[in-house]
């Protein structure tokens, strides 16, 4: 499984999104540049099952279990496009 971030213009600032979700905005784009490559690499630790939380397009949370498995992770950086 593969997934990609990708960085762009969100809200009059820059910000990473995953499909359809976008994190919060920072204020440089080299700042979300970074966030967004921080999040592909927390993305790929594995080895351990853990509880993940995290939100959904429509604004609401949820919890699960994730087993060890993790996804390969990009960063695309639309700007650069």
């Amino acid at each position: 499984m593969s997934i990609t971030y990708h960085v762009a213009e969100h809200d009059d600032a820059r910000a990473y999104r995953l499909d359809d979700v976008w994190s919060e905005t920072f204020p440089t784009h080299d700042k979300a540049l970074a966030a967004a490559k921080n999040a592909a690499e927390r993305q790929q630790l594995g080895g351990q099952d853990a509880e993940i939380t995290y939100q959904r397009a429509d604004g609401t949370w949820t919890t699960e279990r994730s087993r060890g498995d993790r996804p390969e992770a990009d960063v695309v950086d639309d700007a650069k496009e």
